[in-house]
């Protein structure tokens, strides 16, 4: 079965994969009552879409799309593989190959329990690893929509969650699923607001809000969503940067799960050397 919003509204990894736990879509909300502390049915369906099944490891390519306001386009394409240590653990690597001048890049983040998390960003060019620092979480990858942040995996405890109603994506009816950080200090966003789409527990939008703004300003989507070796997959997603009118694609073109992809892969001496991964990708 394939859920396509070219059928579902006429119009995010996950690849975005928990990120939607983060690619347009036409984002509908119905009237709302405000809320603004927690609830229980809001946690719950917080956890179901975090433990929404991802296999125990994956591999993907993927090509990312970048594209201005005025259509100019750039288009990159990249490896990326992610295992589930359990626990809260999850690590993951993406490997851009083209074209040249970014071919060999990688990021490697490392996802503890809580809020502790680590990355490192390898440039060919330098021959240089370098640590993300956590006071880069707002910074744009490669260039990219996505934030740093926005590749890092949120626990739900670290979230408030409420169920702010139902709204939907052109006719498709979702939960909007309000987050806000229990910590204002681990999140360059005050608040998401998220389309849930119950039936697949695969958010549809995501709405990003920043601090002391009262309007969203980014938006990820979901476009394609198919069922692959069992599990429910985002084979399109597009992160809109509504301030600029930029946006970047995600387009997943070949993905295999569960391979048994060894914990070496996940390390800095393999960021720097691409060798031991080639046989791993699909």
């Amino acid at each position: 079965m394939t859920v396509s919003t070219h059928q579902i509204a006429g119009a995010m990894t996950a690849h975005i994969g928990r990120l939607c736990a983060g690619l347009g879509l036409l984002f509908v909300a119905l009237p709302l009552m405000a809320q603004t502390v927690a609830n229980p049915d809001g946690r719950e369906l917080a956890q179901a879409v975090y433990d929404r099944p991802n296999g125990d490891d994956f591999s993907s390519l993927v090509v990312m799309t970048l594209r201005s306001r005025d259509g100019d386009t750039r288009q990159r394409v990249l490896y990326s593989y992610a295992k589930e240590k359990g626990a809260q653990e999850r690590w993951t690597l993406m490997r851009f190959v083209q074209p040249e001048d970014v071919n060999g890049t990688g990021l490697l983040t490392l996802d503890h329990p809580g809020d502790e998390s680590d990355q490192w960003l390898y440039l060919p060019a330098l021959d240089k690893v370098r640590r993300i620092s956590s006071s880069r979480k707002g910074g744009r990858f490669v260039g990219s929509d996505f934030y740093y942040e926005d590749l890092l995996d949120r626990e739900v405890e670290m979230d408030h969650h409420f169920l702010q109603g139902r709204g939907s994506v052109g006719k498709v009816p979702c939960e909007l699923l309000v987050s806000t950080p229990k910590d204002p200090g681990n999140s360059v966003y005050s608040k998401r607001v998220s389309c849930i789409y119950r039936k697949l527990l695969v958010p549809l939008s995501v709405e990003l809000y920043e601090k002391g703004k009262e309007q969203p300003i980014k938006k990820l989507t979901a476009r394609r969503i198919k069922k692959v070796q069992g599990i429910w997959t985002i084979l399109e997603s597009t992160m809109y940067d509504l301030e600029t009118g930029h946006r970047t694609q995600l387009l997943t073109k070949k993905i295999k799960y569960n391979q048994g992809l060894p914990d070496q892969l996940f390390t800095r001496r393999d960021l720097t050397d691409d060798s031991s991964e080639r046989r791993y990708r699909p």
